[in-house]
């Protein structure tokens, strides 16, 4: 990983191309999902902030991409995110398989949303 001194541009080029490009469209999605947000490197990986709060954060790993924190789900969403629980906070998608983008910028807006209490 990056050290947290680095951009997030930085951080994603440390990976093989095709986790570039992995980590490059989580963050367009979750750009999109958290409008108005800045981007920062904190705890080690690139996070997503507003009005200083950080809201999410993304990582890049050998066999998968992950998103922290996991926000508080119903019962629905709980069900299309369960295979991807990697522990309490972490959502953990395989590179193996198709990333489910769709589900990641629902994920974003919801910590927005949960953040914000709105």
């Amino acid at each position: 990983m990056a050290a947290s001194g680095d951009s997030i541009d930085d951080y994603i080029n440390t990976f093989p191309e095709d986790v570039q490009s992995v980590l490059q469209q989580m963050r367009s999605v979750l750009t999109d999902a958290v409008p108005n947000s800045t981007e920062s490197i904190s705890y080690g990986v690139p996070t997503l902030r507003v009005n200083g709060k950080n809201i999410v954060h993304f990582a890049g790993w050998k066999h998968h991409v992950s998103t922290y924190p996991v926000p508080a789900v119903n019962a629905k969403l709980e069900k299309r995110i369960s295979r991807y629980r990697g522990g309490k906070g972490t959502l953990k998608f395989p590179l193996s398989e198709p990333i489910p983008y769709d589900l990641i910028g629902e994920i974003g807006s919801l910590l927005l949303a949960q953040r914000f209490n709105v």
